[in-house]
C-alpha cells in the first residue's frame, strides 16, 4: 500500500522536545507551571492589540467559559454559524441555550452579516433578544469583521469569535482572535499549531481572563482549605502541553508560509481545470493563514467531489467535505436557522484537500496527479 498522506498531520521542531525534557527534569508534570505562564505571554505578545489568554485544555472548553462569563443560562439564545464543525456550537447546549443558526455569504464562506441582521432583529420581535453571537473563521479566512462587528454593536450583543483554524490569519493588518468580547483559539493535533491538545481564551478584558482561570481550576476560593462557591470545571493546560506550545509558536510563521505554499501549489496545478474553484481572499484587507487548502467541484464537467474524494481514498490520500452545516446535523435539527442555502451548496461541492505543513514536494505531485486523473 502506498504511504499515507494525510490531511493535516502535526508537525514538529526541537524546540518542544527540549522544552518537554526541561518540564521533566524540573519535575513541572503537574497541570500548570511556568511553561504555561510562558505560553500565555507567547500569545499574547503575537496576537497584540493588549489581549490577556488563559491556556485551556481545550478550544471547546474556551468557548464553554466565554458563554459562561457573558451570562448565558438556560432558555436563552446564542447566534451561532452554521458552517463550523460542532465544537462552535456544543457549548451553547452545554448551558441549556438554544442555538440560533446564520448562513454563510460566499465571499468568505463565513457569517453573512446581513443574515445575522435579520435574525437579529427577528429574534428580538420575537421576544428573544440573543445573548452571543458565535463567528467562525473557517479554514483560516477572516470574516467580514467590521460589518458583523458593526452589526453586533448595533444591538448590543457580544461577539465571541471562534479563531479555532485561524491563528496566523489576519483582517485589515490586525490579528484575528483579538476582535471580539472574547475569543477562542485551538491547538488540537491538526491545527497549525498543536499542544497535543489544548487551547486558548483571549480577551482585552482582563477580568474576564482572571475568572476563566479561577473557573478552570475548579473555582476553588481563597482559602486554605478546599473550599467552592460556585461550580468550576478542570479546564486549564498541563505544563507539559504548554512546553509543547511554546515550541510551536516558535515556527508559527513558517508553518502559515507552508501552508500558505500548499494552496499557491494546487491553485497552479489545477489551473487548466475550470471545474475546480478556489476561494480566494476578498481582498487585500484579508490574509488567510490557510490552514486546509479547500476547492470547490463544479459537477457540471461530470465531477463531484465525492468522485474526487474516493479517488483520492483509493490512493491512500486523506481528505474530508467541508464541515456540514450545523442546521443539517439531526442533534440541532429543532433550532432555528436564517439561510440562503450557501452554507448547503458549499458543503455538497466542497473539499478539503491534504495541507499539513509538513507535505513533501513529492506528496503534493501525488495529490494534484491523482485529482487529475479523475478528469
Amino acid at each position: 500500500m502506498k504511504t499515507k498522506i494525510w490531511l493535516s498531520s502535526p508537525h514538529m521542531g526541537t524546540a518542544e522536545f527540549n522544552n518537554i525534557k526541561e518540564a521533566f527534569d524540573t519535575n513541572w508534570i503537574a497541570p500548570l507551571g511556568p511553561h504555561v505562564d510562558g505560553f500565555e505571554h507567547d500569545l499574547a505578545d503575537f496576537l497584540g492589540e493588549g489581549v490577556h489568554v488563559a491556556a485551556l485544555s481545550s478550544g471547546t472548553a474556551a468557548l464553554h467559559l466565554a458563554l459562561i462569563m457573558l451570562g448565558v443560562k438556560a432558555g436563552d439564545e446564542v447566534i451561532c454559524q452554521s458552517m463550523t464543525f460542532s465544537a462552535s456550537a456544543n457549548p451553547i447546549a452545554y448551558q441549556g441555550a438554544v442555538p440560533v443558526f446564520v448562513d454563510s455569504e460566499d465571499r468568505t464562506w463565513n457569517m453573512s452579516p446581513d443574515l445575522l441582521e435579520a435574525a437579529i432583529q427577528d429574534r428580538i420581535a420575537k421576544g428573544r433578544k440573543p445573548k452571543a453571537i458565535i463567528v467562525v473563521h473557517l479554514y483560516g479566512m477572516p470574516a467580514e469583521m467590521d460589518r458583523i462587528m458593526a452589526v453586533a454593536d448595533r444591538y448590543a450583543i457580544p461577539v465571541v469569535e471562534d479563531a479555532a483554524e485561524a491563528l496566523g490569519s489576519s483582517y485589515r493588518g490586525r490579528r484575528l482572535g483579538t476582535f471580539g468580547a472574547m475569543s477562542i483559539l485551538s491547538f488540537n493535533g491538526n491545527k497549525i499549531i498543536t499542544t497535543s491538545g489544548g487551547g486558548a481564551l483571549v480577551s482585552t478584558n482582563e477580568e474576564y481572563i482572571k475568572q476563566a482561570r479561577f473557573l478552570a481550576t475548579q473555582a476553588r476560593d481563597a482559602a486554605p482549605h478546599y473550599q467552592h462557591s460556585q461550580i468550576g470545571y478542570n479546564y486549564r493546560m498541563s505544563n507539559v502541553c504548554a512546553a509543547i506550545g511554546r515550541g510551536q509558536m516558535q515556527v508559527l510563521a513558517e508553518r502559515v508560509r507552508q501552508r500558505r505554499a500548499n494552496y499557491a501549489f494546487y491553485k497552479e496545478a489545477f489551473a487548466d481545470i475550470p471545474a475546480i474553484q478556489f476561494p480566494d481572499e476578498p481582498s487585500a484587507d484579508f490574509i488567510s493563514n490557510r490552514w486546509l487548502s479547500t476547492v470547490l467541484i463544479d459537477d457540471t464537467a461530470g465531477v463531484s467531489r465525492e468522485d474526487i474524494r474516493l479517488a483520492l481514498e483509493k490512493e491512500n490520500i486523506e481528505s474530508r467535505p467541508l464541515w456540514k452545516p450545523m442546521h443539517l446535523q439531526p442533534v440541532f435539527a429543532e433550532a432555528p436557522y436564517y439561510g440562503d442555502g450557501t452554507s448547503e451548496r458549499l458543503f455538497e461541492k466542497g473539499l478539503c484537500l491534504p495541507s499539513g505543513s509538513n507535505m513533501t514536494d513529492e506528496e503534493r505531485r501525488r495529490v494534484a496527479a491523482c485529482v487529475k486523473c479523475c478528469f
